[in-house]
């Protein structure tokens, strides 16, 4: 049996105490690098996700608009007074009679029929592409004109032609909620007072516009995108305009060509 001193038992605690520390110690620190990626999954799985990572389908690229109704107002500047198919009320009617181009183009309000309510019908090409993670961005070469869509607070608040745009993605959930597909929805108000037609159709500063944005494939490999548009605007309108507006999607940018406004 071994024997030991005061000295030699009180030292030999003091070791095991030692080693017991340093084993805990130990313990504690191969527990954080195991629990370390746990925690950083949490994390990340606790951030909100931006709106382009969660996007349903992929919106950007080049899209050339498709003219298959309304041509008569679309392609061509309709005459003074022709306000066929908009719910105008009397004052907006007394507005459109009144319509006086060279007045506006006097005035450098010749983008008065390229604002939000109405710059997705005027014929051309789309642009659009993610500004950052969480505002979309539309180039459009009618008009040279460009919104912007904020998803979450808007970062601009000016009164121009285009307003103020909030987005948002409705989405459609599948077994187990997933989201399986969606459209993107934007509010736009805000706006300087336009027209809904080139020949002085008015819309106010009042009116507010909602639109959906979906995306449809073809069989043959063509990709559709479909615009909803509704104006509300108690000044002008007896009830909602609404419209729908196609899109084909083009693999590049040929025939982009921004230009000026047009009052006529």
């Amino acid at each position: 049996m071994t024997e030991y001193t005061t000295g030699h038992l009180t030292e030999h605690m003091t070791v095991q105490r030692s080693f017991r520390a340093c084993f805990c110690v130990a313990g504690l620190f191969l527990a954080s690098l195991l629990l370390a990626p746990l925690a950083l999954a949490q994390q990340a799985a606790r951030a909100p996700q931006t709106a382009q990572a969660i996007a349903p389908f992929d919106i950007t690229g080049y899209w050339v608009s498709v003219v298959t109704e309304d041509w008569r107002f679309r392609m061509v500047t309709p005459p003074k007074g022709d306000y066929n198919s908009v719910p105008l009320n009397d004052a907006a009617r007394k507005i459109a009679d009144a319509w006086d181009p060279a007045k506006d183009e006097a005035e450098g309000n010749a983008c008065k029929a390229y604002g939000a309510p109405a710059i997705m019908r005027v014929p051309g090409r789309v642009h659009v592409t993610w500004q950052d993670p969480n505002t979309l961005k539309f180039e459009m070469d009618a008009g040279t004109q460009t919104r912007l869509f904020y998803f979450g607070a808007p970062q601009s608040h000016a009164l121009d032609w285009q307003g103020t745009s909030k987005a948002s993605w409705d989405m459609i959930a599948g077994p187990g909620n997933p989201a399986r597909g969606g459209s993107l929805e934007v509010v736009t108000t805000g706006m300087k007072p336009g027209y809904l037609r080139k020949n002085g159709v008015p819309y106010s500063a009042g009116a507010a516009v909602t639109e959906y944005y979906n995306r449809t494939e073809e069989t043959n490999g063509d990709s559709w995108l479909v615009v909803t548009t509704i104006v509300d605007d108690p000044t002008y309108l007896a009830t909602r305009f609404i419209t729908s507006t196609h899109f084909k999607k083009q693999a590049s940018a040929v025939g982009w060509a921004p230009s000026a406004c047009a009052a006529r």
